[in-house]
């Protein structure tokens, strides 16, 4: 009687389910790092859920995904790559060749590229004891120029997958325009009457941020390596002629050295975090830093 009681209530259990229709399927779309993460919310709004694949506080130049983390990618409707850094160019084509139906979406499309020599050239990386191991270097989006360029990609890759709601999205990037305008404004106050120029910084994430205002990034990291007590002693000798005032110095790396940097230089050490989610907070709280003791 019990056994048949279970059968009679599975089959209505059933029978609802059904009546209800299939359960609606979560859209994703998945991003490298998480300032990416914060543009696509603010146009994506509520019509998908954003996926950001390196945690916070990991290196996306190094970071090796799980093979969970490879099935959460599999799971998307898209993926928003940035462009050229280190995650994506040693996982991209992995992650194509085992979803091959899944769009891929570049942001950095459109955008004027900082390519290897060229930076070292503006940012004299090589003269500080610094060089870069991109070809190209990726971290656009600590720039204006990058924001917009990462803004209307965004939109054009959401208006493709879901033309459906392209005037919502379209609102909601306008309004994105907006912060990233106002954002600009308010770094443009700060950093157009700085008298230092020039700036250290552990690893170049900054070198779009520099170009766009003037100034020049001296880096502490070689070639991705912690520098030779000769780097060390040029980087030094380069600050003290160039009356720079701030060490940058990223959550995700090692401060020992930067520390060294400061004190031996008098510069202040500011922790900064051009990974960080909130990106217009963060952009402010770079200006700020270099506009500090003018």
């Amino acid at each position: 009687m019990k056994r048949y009681a279970y059968y009679v209530f599975m089959v209505v259990a059933a029978a609802l389910c059904s009546c209800s229709g299939p359960l609606k399927k979560e859209r994703v779309i998945s991003v490298t790092i998480e300032p990416q993460r914060y543009f696509v919310e603010q146009i994506a709004g509520g019509k998908f859920s954003v996926h950001c694949v390196v945690p916070a506080g990991q290196s996306p130049e190094t970071f090796d995904p799980s093979p969970r983390q490879m099935a959460e990618i599999g799971r998307s409707t898209a993926y928003f790559r940035i462009g050229y850094i280190g995650f994506e160019q040693a996982w991209m084509e992995n992650i194509q060749e085992n979803n091959p139906d899944m769009p891929l979406f570049d942001l950095s499309k459109g955008m004027t590229l900082i390519h290897g020599s060229e930076e070292m050239e503006e940012t004299e990386h090589r003269m500080a004891g610094g060089s870069h191991t991109h070809l190209i270097d990726p971290h656009i989006w600590s720039s204006f120029e990058g924001a917009r360029t990462i803004a209307r990609n965004t939109l054009d890759a959401l208006i493709t997958i879901d033309e459906e709601n392209s005037s919502y999205y379209r609102t909601n990037y306008n309004k994105l325009c907006a912060v990233i305008d106002s954002t600009e404004a308010e770094a443009d106050k700060l950093l157009k009457p700085l008298l230092s120029r020039t700036f250290i910084i552990y690893h170049p994430s900054l070198t779009y941020f520099a170009k766009e205002y003037g100034l020049t990034q001296l880096c502490i990291e070689f070639d991705g390596k912690e520098p030779s007590p000769s780097q060390m002693k040029e980087l030094i000798d380069t600050a003290r002629k160039h009356n720079v005032r701030v060490v940058f110095v990223q959550q995700e790396f090692d401060s020992k050295n930067a520390a060294l940097v400061a004190e031996e230089t008098g510069c202040r050490l500011v922790v900064i975090n051009p990974l960080a989610y909130d990106w217009p907070g963060e952009m402010l709280h770079i200006a700020k830093s270099l506009a500090e003791g003018l």
